[in-house]
């Protein structure tokens, strides 16, 4: 009995010593700061392809062509961005990423996505009903978008023991609405690896 008591005596101070000997700390982050501690796709990884991809976009021959032609600059939507990989990726935040960037360089207009404009329609309704007349916008003065931006992030995971190779590849591809034609098709890789120590005993 005396035994037993004095092993469970002191796997409760090993608990209580391993739980006072935990603590957290928080420290703030620039948020262009690279972080990897999962190693998994992070704000980094978004942030760096989104200008990379809107860096070739925008200086490809398809640009100065459509400028050149149509004496304004194209007009581009961001259609659907599949994550085909198995970590949970927040799409839209790369999104984000990608209008801000390329929106930012100036060589193109954006317009609303469709959950976007189902909001700015639904607004437009209720003005009808309750904006004063001079201040109403009616229907049917919509920007129709030249291009959509669409593609997809894709990944391999090569794995032995505790060390981990991670591969992401993003495609993107601008494609005339029009048309149907594909004037721009961009590709990025993110190669990682992770090494996890083995706990000894």
């Amino acid at each position: 009995m005396l035994t037993r008591l004095t092993i469970l005596c002191a796997a409760c101070g090993l608990l209580l010593m391993a739980g006072c000997g935990s603590s957290k700390q928080v420290t703030r982050l620039e948020t262009d700061t690279t972080t990897d501690l999962s190693g998994e796709w992070n704000d980094t990884d978004s942030r760096l392809v989104a200008q990379e991809m809107i860096g070739d976009v925008t200086t490809s021959p398809w640009i100065n062509e459509f400028t050149k032609s149509e004496q304004r600059k194209p007009t581009v939507i961001v259609g659907t961005i599949t994550n085909r990989t198995t970590e949970h990726i927040e799409v839209k935040t790369f999104v984000k990423d990608l209008e801000r960037s390329m929106l930012n360089s100036g060589q193109v207009d954006f317009v609303a996505d469709a959950t976007e404009r189902e909001q700015l329609r639904d607004e437009r309704k209720d003005q009808a009903k309750n904006a004063l007349d001079e201040t109403q916008k009616g229907p049917g003065k919509e920007a129709g978008a030249d291009f959509m931006l669409i593609g997809n992030i894709s990944s391999i995971v090569d794995q032995e023991g505790g060390d981990k190779v991670k591969f992401y590849q993003v495609n993107m591809e601008l494609v005339n609405l029009e048309s149907n034609k594909k004037v721009w098709i961009g590709e990025k890789k993110i190669k990682k690896g992770i090494s996890q120590d083995r706990v000894k005993f």
